[in-house]
């Protein structure tokens, strides 16, 4: 394919390898397909590479249902469910008010899957929103793909998981907490994590199936221990119904509080999109991405609410609140003791360490796919699959920032800053893939599309990350956050990685061929194991 034709907006439909080959057959032979010079049916490609040209070389197609399932679960379930219930009940004030909103997060989650279903099957290649937003946004060319990488490079690391096992393991080795015990623990967790990765990639994908079947076995046996207390067959609970009596009783009646609480909720279903950035190396990833994404989704919310009720069934709302971040340690304490403590401690940091495995493994793949269109330096390097044919470079790429976060940032204010900022690019870019959703039906309507969302629940969609959006400059009570610093900074240095993006842009694409009075030439590298990456040479004007 030429230069001229790669610029265009929109190509043909033999060209833009979106779906499964059977439909684009199915596409050709409709009624309604005619010409392929007909503008009104030509479909966009996304990036540089052709879709043969992306899934070439690496580890091929190795992860099945079950292993893109639990991709999607262990992202969600960290240790959220943990200790955020004790945050949600604190701002909402009441069970219900509480349960209400962990039901909306879920609704709002099942509608952004759907979104990402129906551009993941079109698009079934890994990279997730870097593919979509390409898709959709092709000019100013490269920028829509520059902004979402400066976003998922700079704040795609992985330090508060590493930071949680290294907590909870010393404290159920009974060992004193300190600040560097736990950074030296964390970077082991980090260091130990991309070595696996790297260079046993087959064993990481079985250990993140090993620890999501014991995350379910965790939250199972709490749901469990749970509707035993509410049988009444725990004496140490002598009501555990108190919660329920009233559960909308104490709820709170500030907007304010419910935009936060909700805003924590959704950021804890964060990860239903996970598969969506690794399709390359799925099998059948059309169908098994629409089996996957509801089933992992599911599963979590399922145990998520069921969680919940079982937390309030052994503490009222006021207990749960005042618990802290150790709400499930609290509900162990009241059911079984406080040696029960300990071992939860234990449980804590295996599912933290899974979560750790997930986003790793997944964020190196994006990391790749950023490598192979070119649009980061060093793009042949950080595209290098060596030795296993996993993205070890990519993995490399996604360890620096996490080892700086975890060795540079003081704990405090100024390390959960640094995990706040992490949330708001990411609403702004979920914002704009739904906007594309739109575009790209009035664009390419007649495109076969395997799986199509209904477009009020895409709508349902936007409208929460809208919300996502604008939550951080709500005025809290007082004018005081989270933390000392100013409530609105995260989302304002948020805000700048983003622009950085388009600087970054400018410079690149704009003001050095200017200055330098050349022009770009795009080229193709084939790697040792096929993987194929694209380069610009720079080539003086006549």
């Amino acid at each position: 394919m030429g230069l001229r034709t790669r610029m265009l907006n929109r190509v043909s439909p033999a060209e833009a390898s979106p779906v499964a080959e059977e439909n684009i057959n199915s596409y050709e032979k409709s009624p309604h397909h005619s010409d392929v010079d007909d503008v009104a049916l030509r479909v966009v490609h996304p990036g540089e590479l052709t879709f043969e040209e992306d899934v070439a070389g690496g580890l091929g197609r190795h992860l099945g249902l079950v292993s893109t399932t639990f991709l999607i679960f262990n992202r969600i379930i960290g240790v959220g469910i943990f200790t955020t219930p004790s945050s949600i009940t604190s701002s909402v004030g009441s069970v219900g008010a509480a349960l209400m909103l962990w039901l909306l997060g879920l609704a709002l989650s099942f509608a952004g899957l759907c979104v990402w279903l129906e551009f993941g099957c079109m698009f079934p290649r890994s990279g997730g929103e870097k593919v979509y937003l390409e898709a959709v946004y092709r000019k100013p060319r490269f920028l829509a793909t520059i902004v979402f990488s400066t976003q998922a490079i700079l704040l795609g690391f992985t330090a508060s998981g590493c930071i949680i096992f290294a907590s909870n393991i010393l404290v159920a080795a009974d060992h004193a907490v300190s600040e560097w015990a736990e950074r030296g623990i964390a970077i082991g967790v980090i260091s130990f994590v991309t070595l696996l990765h790297t260079f046993f990639p087959h064993i990481g994908v079985k250990l993140m199936n090993v620890l999501g079947t014991i995350k379910i076995f965790i939250l199972a046996f709490v749901v469990v221990t749970g509707w035993a207390v509410l049988s009444g067959r725990v004496h140490r609970i002598p009501d555990p119904h108190r919660s329920f009596r009233n559960s909308f009783a104490g709820s709170s009646h500030s907007g304010y509080e419910y935009s936060i609480a909700l805003f924590k909720v959704l950021n804890y279903y964060t990860g239903w999109s996970n598969a969506a950035y690794v399709l390359n190396e799925v099998r059948n990833p059309v169908r098994t991405l629409k089996i996957a994404g509801p089933l992992g989704l599911g599963v979590s919310g399922v145990l998520y609410l069921l969680a919940n009720v079982a937390y309030f069934s052994a503490a009222t709302p006021k207990e749960v609140s005042a618990s802290g971040n150790t709400v499930a340690a609290f509900f162990f304490g009241e059911v079984f003791g406080t040696a029960a403590k300990r071992a939860l401690s234990v449980f804590v940091a295996l599912s933290a360490l899974g979560n750790v495995l997930t986003v790793t493994f997944s964020q190196s793949r994006v990391n790749q796919e950023l490598a192979k269109e070119g649009v980061i330096p060093l793009g042949r390097f950080w595209g290098s699959t060596w030795p296993r044919g996993a993205p070890s470079a990519g993995l490399l790429l996604h360890f620096i920032p996490s080892f700086i976060v975890i060795v540079a940032i003081p704990f405090g204010d100024a390390y959960n800053f640094i995990l706040d900022v992490e949330g708001y690019p990411g609403a702004v870019i979920n914002f704009f893939v739904v906007v594309g959703l739109f575009i790209f039906r009035w664009r390419a309507p007649e495109v076969p599309r395997p799986f199509k969302v209904w477009l009020p629940l895409a709508a349902f969609f936007l409208c929460g990350q809208a919300f996502l959006m604008i939550a951080p400059f709500l005025r809290p009570p007082g004018g005081k956050g989270d933390t000392s610093l100013p409530y609105w900074l995260s989302a304002v240095v948020g805000i700048a990685v983003l622009v950085g993006g388009v600087v970054y842009w400018f410079g690149w694409r704009v003001l050095l061929p200017l200055l330098g009075r050349f022009e770009y030439q795009e080229q193709k590298a084939v790697l040792a194991d096929g993987t194929i990456v694209t380069r610009f040479d720079r080539v003086k004007k006549q």
